[in-house]
């Protein structure tokens, strides 16, 4: 008989926990709830008052604002670049035409010749392909980050996203 008491006390008891956490996950909803409202009556009555308007206008003022600095500010190296061509002979215009494609073509170069030679010296001493090329790729794509961002990122990495 005692077996029989202990045992349905054991599997009634078992159910406390969890009826336990469905009254206090009740009540947690029910707080959830209480604050989001609180939250969408003070958005509403700000919204009302004119402040979130006004915060989105000052927002894209800004935006714009920042924009237009930006274009200034290309314009202003562009005709800068060109006004340093004036009077210049057509050989040193494309002297200076050719400095940054010319650095970017030798650090490529650089860069896969390390590379090769790297994984040449790898493969001699007998170290894996995986860890051959992990090793030589992380210390050499910081460098080879900056030139493709350079060349390809520019005003793209400026942009805010929304």
């Amino acid at each position: 008989m005692l077996t029989l008491v202990s045992s349905l006390l054991g599997f009634l008891t078992a159910g406390v926990p969890k009826a336990l956490q469905f009254y206090q996950d009740k009540d947690d909803k029910k707080h959830e709830l209480e604050v989001m409202r609180m939250q969408l009556e003070r958005d509403l009555e700000l919204q009302k008052s004119g402040v979130m308007v006004e915060k989105e206008i000052a927002e894209i003022e800004l935006d714009r604002s920042i924009t237009d600095a930006q274009i200034r500010e290309s314009e202003g190296l562009y005709k800068f670049s060109s006004s340093l061509t004036d009077g210049a002979s057509k050989w040193v215009v494309n002297l200076r035409a050719s400095v940054q494609p010319c650095i970017t073509y030798g650090l490529f170069g650089l860069l896969v010749l390390v590379e090769v030679f790297g994984m040449w010296y790898a493969y001699k001493i007998g170290v894996d392909f995986d860890t051959a090329i992990t090793r030589l790729w992380e210390d050499h794509s910081p460098l080879w980050a900056t030139i493709v961002a350079f060349w390809f990122g520019g005003r793209q990495f400026n942009t805010k996203r929304k």
